[in-house]
């Protein structure tokens, strides 16, 4: 798996992609940089101690860095991979060239030991050559047989659109897509929603529980970090529940654009909701690298936005629904902003990775207890006061 790493940058996006084609994404003015939203990622994370990030890029980064050309078409790829190897192959194939990996989960019936898996690619790449590369990676004798068909970004919209409903999350807490009418005009809490443009839709248990958790945890007044923001839905709903103001960060451009058009649509503006692109490390002591992430931002100073991400121990609660790794990675970084006595909610892990991230957090938070949804788990505790 050590051959990944040279590639890795290439498909950060905020949950690794192994998707159930249950739902598909869309955007408005879609364009081809946007394909990979087309396919919702619904997460099952390869558990590799290969995947080792070393910077924050693969905490907030909510999309591929991967650009495709200017053109309209791009590639679907089906290829019939072994089942025991499909987690590590789609892993495999976003680093050489997928711009988006989804799966199609075989009936309980199904005997066969294979598993389709459709890849979108750029319609410049070699698709035979990276799909050799990704199989000889993880160990595959031979290329699998694969299948490739044209589509258009045309195609896609009116279908896509057409996929998505209101979510309800919990009695009286909607997650409405911003073109439809809430079902529930009277409900609790209704958030309106693109979920085009970012990860965060409310349809994943990650999502659910974070949500969940919030809802349980603001009583009114509370200060909230949104520890890769995504959608923004997490700070949007903290706000919503009664918080009296929200930070969200993340490492791409189009995920704060999303947040911000997504706090638009919920009415809830700067003086509540601070959103901001931050660079691709941990370190702020290099003024270059904020300003290459902030280079399609003119909303926020550099110093500003250094001055809000070195703000530690100001938050009342911290939530990062991410990678498994950089939740291991980033323990110190995640759990510096929380008050002493503030609450840390994790997630984007699923429940056989549970032990790892409680082991990684003893130190510094107590009293940590695990939801869970299916087969996805948020863990939740408090930091440490200082003896």
């Amino acid at each position: 798996m050590s051959v990944l790493l040279g590639s890795l940058h290439r498909h950060f996006i905020k949950h690794l992609v192994c998707t159930s084609f249950s739902s598909i994404h869309t955007t408005q003015n879609l364009t081809p940089n946007h394909i990979f939203n087309l396919i919702r990622p619904i997460t099952h994370y390869p558990s590799t101690n290969s995947l080792n990030p070393t910077s924050i890029t693969a905490a907030f980064s909510t999309s591929s860095a991967y650009e495709t050309p200017t053109t309209g078409a791009y590639l679907s790829v089906d290829i019939q991979t072994p089942q025991h190897v499909a987690d590590m192959f789609q892993e495999a194939l976003l680093s050489f060239g997928a711009v988006s990996t989804s799966v199609f989960e075989p009936d309980a019936c199904d005997i066969n030991d294979e598993i389709s898996v459709v890849s979108i690619f750029s319609v410049s790449e070699d698709v035979h050559q990276s799909i050799a590369l990704a199989a000889d990676s993880i160990g595959l004798k031979e290329t699998p047989v694969y299948k490739v068909t044209t589509g258009y970004q045309s195609d896609w919209i009116e279908n896509a659109r057409e996929s998505f409903h209101p979510i309800e999350v919990t009695q009286g807490l909607w997650i409405v897509p911003e073109w439809l009418t809430p079902p529930d005009v009277e409900a609790t809490t209704i958030i309106s929603l693109n979920p085009g443009l970012a990860f965060g839709t409310g349809d994943h248990p990650t999502t659910k529980l974070c949500l969940l958790l919030l809802q349980e945890l603001i009583k009114g007044g509370e200060t909230i970090l949104d520890y890769g923001t995504g959608s923004g839905i997490l700070a949007i709903a903290a706000l919503k529940f009664g918080a009296a103001s929200a930070v969200g960060f993340d490492i791409d451009p189009q995920a704060i654009t999303a947040s911000r058009h997504n706090a638009a649509l919920n009415d809830v503006g700067p003086d509540k909701l601070e959103l901001q692109v931050v660079p691709s490390n941990v370190s702020s002591t290099s003024t270059d690298k904020w300003q290459w992430a902030m280079k399609d931002d003119d909303s926020v100073t550099t110093e500003q936005a250094v001055k809000v991400f070195n703000e530690k121990e100001k938050y009342d609660v911290v939530v990062a629904n991410i990678l498994l790794n950089p939740l291991l990675d980033l323990v110190d970084h995640i759990v510096s902003y929380a008050k002493p006595g503030g609450i840390v909610g994790l997630s984007g892990i699923i429940l056989e990775q549970v032990p790892t991230v409680v082991e990684r957090y003893a130190d510094l938070l107590e009293g940590i207890t695990v939801s869970q949804i299916d087969d996805w788990a948020c863990i939740r505790g408090t930091k440490k006061k200082l003896m």
